[in-house]
């Protein structure tokens, strides 16, 4: 299997270059040259197996450099760090109506789920093709991406990873659980401005040769553990044929019955990955695509037009904080039936006005398979409220996003089809703003906030939030976005 970048099509790697890289050198991302196909008796062939094996499957179908009992080993080896047995539970709410729960890893986010498994497949790769230099892993982070990789990658060797975020744009305890950060070969900084703001300035240094020249003298290569790389990006699409397979074992569906997914997104990344699920086979009906006031990617389905030049807002479901979703790039590639020069015209046009624009007929005739809708921060909050009042169950700021596009879709739709929401974090990673919404008062000290949430809910506290008022506050740089350049130069000089 090989793999070519959206905006060099003749630029064709291996998978393991295509993990190491990142991203291609003219900015393009990597994707697959060709989608490999599961039929229905291999999708109902892995209810019988461990997540682990399902992962392993899945991956394996992309990565021809390795066997499945590598790719296995690896998965076995990543998902033993999650405290659930299951590594993403399936819990119906309601008739027709189930939570895939992605966040019992190691930070409690649905980003653990990739970034277990991303640093032991760099590591495997570099050991593959005899790889001397060490590894730069830069990551730019609107909250969740940013302790998932530092915890993934901590003390890996071969490798140094920096992680850049929004200093006033991520969650209290997503910040705390960035800065308490372990390990010899990690560092984390906050950027004065917003997650697009970050993305920007990390992904012009992958495309800037005399930083690449500067890294090569001091023995170093750079790659990313953003879901800009296709390392990170492949094993999130197991957990969507995971979630099938549930549904079918537990008799909920029958094989080759479509489900729809209802997705938060900010990057586009996590519903990437169930389009990939689709075009692999897996029964499919609708992906719902769903956004926080930030509703750059609403606008884009609804209407054809993505228009990043608007007012950002900073919300209470952080993480899709993003006007630049730059995943959105893999889809716009399919779209454009793979034309490379058509696709980099469109992202000159993003870099250059801050838009771009496609016929809203060519969207409805080739991405029809989506829908998408929005949440406002008054909703969102009362979603968070009504979804524990009747069904007793605790959602995140992100996953009630979710439920209330999922509520939207289906009274304006009608559309009965099961439909599994995927839930991205911990409701304890926001304690404050779940309690507000739940116990109807405000509490501003955020570790008070977890203990008066789980008297309330009952809801079991993650060990690594209960410990995180007592760790070392480890990092405090605040840098201006035009200073990330130098301090990534200095970092590897040893400055």
């Amino acid at each position: 299997m090989k793999y070519i970048s959206t905006r060099n099509a003749a630029h064709a790697v291996t998978g393991s270059e295509a993990i190491l890289m990142g991203i291609s050198p003219e900015g393009g991302l990597f994707v697959p040259e060709s989608f490999p196909q599961l039929s229905l008796s291999d999708i109902e062939s892995m209810g019988e197996m461990t997540y682990a094996e399902r992962s392993a499957t899945v991956m394996s179908r992309y990565l021809d450099e390795f066997s499945f009992e590598e790719l296995l080993e690896i998965a076995n080896r990543a998902y033993s760090r999650f405290d659930d047995e299951d590594t993403c539970p399936l819990t119906k709410i309601d008739e027709g109506m189930y939570v895939l729960e992605l966040w019992h890893g190691p930070t409690y986010a649905f980003k653990d789920l990739a970034l277990t498994v991303l640093p032991q497949l760099i590591s495997a790769c570099r050991t593959k093709r005899g790889e001397k230099d060490k590894t730069l892993v830069l990551v730019a982070t609107s909250g969740d991406t940013g302790k998932a990789a530092l915890e993934g990658f901590k003390d890996v060797p071969g490798t140094e990873i920096m992680v850049f975020y929004p200093d006033e744009g991520v969650a209290y305890m997503q910040k705390l659980q960035m800065i308490t950060t372990g390990g010899d070969n990690t560092y984390v900084a906050g950027i004065k401005g917003n997650f697009d703001d970050a993305q920007t300035a990390v992904k012009s240094i992958f495309t800037d040769d005399s930083v690449r020249a500067s890294l090569r003298e001091a023995g170093y290569v750079m790659s990313s553990a953003n879901s800009i790389n296709w390392g990170r990006l492949l094993p999130q699409i197991a957990y969507y044929f995971s979630s099938y397979v549930d549904l079918l074992t537990s008799g909920e569906i029958t094989l080759g019955d479509k489900i729809n997914f209802v997705v938060p997104t900010g990057n586009f990344g996590d519903i990437l990955a169930g389009y990939y699920a689709m075009r692999m086979g897996l029964p499919v009906g609708k992906l719902v695509c769903a956004s926080n006031i930030n509703n750059v990617l609403t606008d884009f389905f609804n209407s054809g037009e993505y228009d990043a030049t608007r007012e950002f807002h900073k919300t209470i479901s952080p993480s899709m904080d993003i006007l630049i979703s730059s995943n959105l790039e893999r889809l716009i590639f399919e779209l454009c039936d793979r034309d490379d020069k058509a696709l980099s015209a469109m992202m000159a046009s993003l870099k250059k006005d801050g838009k771009y624009t496609v016929p809203l007929s060519l969207v409805r005739s080739k991405l029809g398979m989506f829908a998408a809708g929005y949440a406002d921060e008054d909703e969102t909050m009362e979603t968070i409220y009504n979804t524990f009042d009747e069904y007793g169950y605790v959602v995140d700021p992100h996953t009630a996003v979710a439920v209330a596009v999922y509520n939207d879709y289906y009274m304006t739709s009608g559309d009965t089809a099961p439909s599994v929401i995927l839930s991205t974090a911990s409701p304890y990673k926001f304690a404050q703003d779940v309690y507000e919404a739940v116990g109807e008062s405000q509490e501003s000290d955020p570790f008070k906030a977890v203990k008066k949430l789980h008297f309330l809910s009952g809801m079991e506290v993650p060990e690594g939030i209960d410990k995180l008022e007592t760790l070392e506050k480890r990092f405090t740089d605040v840098l201006p976005r035009d200073k990330i350049k130098q301090k990534v130069l200095a970092r590897v000089k040893g400055e």
